[in-house]
């Protein structure tokens, strides 16, 4: 590099945005690259011509920030890190707990009884929940009566209308209630086993997989259960 290719106001560095390396484009320095050529810079400027402070503190501030830049990202990919980690150790404890879930349907024990919830928006006069197997017939009702505003809890005994136990299965609870003058369906709240979990890639959530429900994201969980 001649002494007279480079004087002030005419930095070959000013072409060139400042990328870290591994990131660094065609036509882009990557820092080291940066600072070698800054280096070269200075050993050759033109004496009679020296390059300008402001010019020489606007170059290493630009070679700063990017220093910083990636100082940052390595610091949020560590927290990053150690929030799958966590994520890893929370989903170990979940496995073969019972949750409850914002859902229509469950695996029932029918030699047990079987406890959910369903939420009510307003009061009602008549609230009853309807139970349904898997080939979509009506197998029970589960008459709840008159009802305040909020969570309301129910169980049903596994039997059907006439008080035979049914088999042990996946069921669907569907909860109405009248008000505002008409019949309106209401959200349910069910319990489900986690068989397993899927960590989430690249920061994604935590998703679990329920028996009989399928993959829920860890957030939908209302309670974790024993």
């Amino acid at each position: 590099m001649s002494t007279s290719a480079i004087g002030a106001g005419s930095s070959v560095l000013d072409q060139y945005q400042i990328q870290s390396d591994r990131n660094a484009k065609d036509g882009e320095l990557g820092k080291d690259q940066f600072l070698q050529l800054l280096v070269a810079q200075l050993n050759n400027q033109n004496p009679l011509e020296p390059q300008s402070n402001g010019e020489f503190i606007a170059q290493l501030a630009q070679f700063s920030t990017v220093e910083g830049v990636e100082k940052l990202n390595s610091s949020v990919q560590s927290i990053l890190t150690g929030y799958q980690s966590s994520q890893a150790l929370q989903a170990s404890s979940l496995v073969g707990r019972k949750v409850i879930v914002p859902t229509s349907q469950a695996v029932v024990d029918t030699s047990q009884t079987f406890r959910a919830n369903t939420v009510l928006p307003i009061s009602s006069s008549n609230v009853y929940v309807n139970v349904y197997d898997t080939a979509g017939s009506q197998v029970s009702r589960i008459n709840l009566g008159q009802q305040s505003a909020g969570t309301v809890s129910f169980m049903w005994d596994g039997k059907d209308s006439s008080g035979a136990t049914l088999p042990p299965g996946t069921y669907r609870f569907e909860a109405q209630a009248s008000y505002d003058e008409e019949t309106q369906a209401l959200h349910t709240l069910l319990p489900a086993n986690v068989d397993s979990v899927t960590l989430g890639q690249n920061g994604g959530e935590l998703m679990l997989n329920l028996a009989g429900i399928g993959s829920v994201a860890l957030s939908q969980v209302q309670i974790i259960g024993q």
